[in-house]
C-alpha cells in the first residue's frame, strides 16, 4: 500500500505546487509540510499537531483526508511491536472443541436475533434518539463558567446564577427552523450554524454566546443542539485581584517586547474570547489551574475569565481570533503570525510607576 508521505509528494508534484506557496496559503510552516512528506514525525510537537496538519494538507491537495489518515494509522500499526502471544497459535485439545463450539454457536444466534430486533425498531422509529414525548417533563439546566453543549427542547429552561441571590431563567421558545429563547430583555432567535451574542438583562452588554449546530426545519420535536458560553459579570463576582499574585514588570523574562492592552490603578478579572476559523490544537492554563488541551474546529468558540492571567498554547495562530473584555471595554488582539506555533501569557503586571498593566507576553 502506498505511504501517506509519498502520496502527498506525488500529488503536489503532479499539480506543480511549491511548498513555500502552500505554506503561505494554508498557514502551516514549510518544515511541517516537509515532515509530512518525508514521514518524519520528530519535527512535530505532538501527534495531535501531526494529524491536524495532515488533514489540512490533504484537503488542500484535494485528497480524501480520511483515506490519508488511514494510511498514517496503518503505518503506525505496522511499526508497532507484535505481541509475543501472537507468534504461535495455542493448541486446543480435540476433547474441548465441542464444549467451545456449541456455546459459541448459541451466542452468535442470540446476537443475530438481537440485531434483527434492533434494526426493526429503528425502521419504525427513525427519530427515536432525539424525539421527546409530549408528556415528558420539561428539563432545567444550570449553567456555569464551563461551556454548555446539549440538545434542548421547547419549554426547557436554562438557569443562570447571578452575583446577587437568585437566578435568571431563560426558557426555550422555539426549536423549528430557528432557535428561539425568552430572556428578561426579550426574545432572541439564532439561526442554524449561527453564533449570536445575547444581552440577557438589557444593559447593552453581551452576557452569553449561543451557537446552534443542529435544528430541524420540519419537526419541532427534534429539538435543537446548542452550545452556550457565559461571559463575565453574571455568574461570578468581579473583584480586585490579590496584589501579591501580580508580578513586577522587572520579574518578567522574555526577549520579545510586551504588548500593553490597557493600564489602570487596579487589577481585576478579565474575559478572553477566542473564535476559530479553522482546525486548531489549543491549550490553556487559567491562573493556577491545570492546563487543558482541546482540538477546536471551525465555528467553535472558547471563553475564560482569569483573575490574574492565562497562558495559551496554539498550533496555528492564523485560525484564531482573540478579543479581551476588561472594565466593560472590548479589545481585539493581534498576536502571532500565520502558521505559527506559539505560547503567550496574557496577565496583569505592576510597573515601577505604580500602574497596573494588562499585557501580552510571547514566551520562548
Amino acid at each position: 500500500m502506498e505511504s501517506y508521505g509519498e502520496l502527498l509528494r506525488k500529488t503536489r508534484e503532479e499539480k506543480n505546487l511549491d511548498l513555500d506557496k502552500i505554506a503561505r496559503e494554508i498557514s502551516i510552516e514549510k518544515r511541517y509540510l516537509e515532515g509530512l512528506e518525508s514521514e518524519n514525525s520528530s519535527v512535530f510537537p505532538g501527534e495531535a499537531y501531526l494529524t491536524g496538519f495532515l488533514r489540512n494538507y490533504s484537503a488542500y491537495l484535494e485528497l480524501d483526508s480520511d483515506f490519508v489518515l488511514k494510511l498514517y494509522r496503518n503505518k503506525q500499526i505496522q511499526e508497532a511491536a507484535v505481541p509475543e502471544g501472537l507468534y504461535a497459535k495455542p493448541k486446543v485439545s480435540r476433547i474441548l472443541l465441542p464444549s467451545i463450539i456449541i456455546p459459541s454457536v448459541l451466542i452468535v444466534g442470540v446476537v443475530i436475533v438481537l440485531l434483527i430486533l434492533l434494526l426493526n425498531k429503528n425502521k419504525t422509529d427513525p427519530n427515536a434518539d432525539v424525539v421527546v414525548s409530549a408528556n415528558q417533563r420539561n428539563r432545567q439546566y444550570e449553567l456555569s463558567d464551563k461551556k454548555f453543549i446539549h440538545r434542548v427542547y421547547k419549554g426547557d429552561q436554562l438557569l443562570i446564577p447571578t452575583n446577587k441571590d437568585g437566578q435568571i431563567i431563560l426558557t426555550v421558545r422555539d426549536t423549528l427552523s430557528s432557535f428561539g429563547i425568552d430572556t428578561p430583555s426579550g426574545v432572541y432567535y439564532v439561526e442554524l450554524s449561527e453564533e449570536s451574542e445575547i444581552d440577557i438583562n438589557g444593559d447593552s452588554t453581551s452576557d452569553m454566546i449561543v451557537y446552534v449546530s443542529d435544528i430541524s426545519s420540519t419537526d419541532e420535536s427534534r429539538g435543537a443542539e446548542i452550545s452556550v458560553l457565559l461571559r463575565q459579570g453574571l455568574s461570578r463576582d468581579v473583584a480586585n485581584v490579590l496584589d501579591q499574585d501580580i508580578p513586577f514588570a522587572s520579574e518578567i523574562s522574555s526577549k520579545h517586547p510586551q504588548k500593553v492592552i490597557l493600564e489602570d490603578n487596579r487589577a481585576y478579572p478579565f474575559t478572553i474570547n477566542a473564535s476559530f476559523r479553522g482546525p486548531c490544537l489549543f491549550r490553556d492554563k487559567v491562573d493556577n489551574s491545570e492546563s487543558v488541551e482541546t482540538y477546536f474546529n471551525r465555528g467553535e468558540v472558547f471563553t475564560a475569565t482569569p483573575h490574574n492571567g492565562i497562558r495559551l498554547w496554539i498550533s496555528n495562530n492564523n485560525t484564531v481570533k482573540f478579543s479581551i473584555i476588561a472594565d466593560s471595554k472590548s479589545y481585539d488582539l493581534d498576536i502571532g503570525t500565520a502558521g505559527q506555533v506559539f505560547v503567550e501569557d496574557i496577565k496583569w503586571i505592576k510597573d515601577t510607576d505604580g500602574k497596573y498593566k494588562l499585557v501580552v507576553i510571547e514566551l520562548d
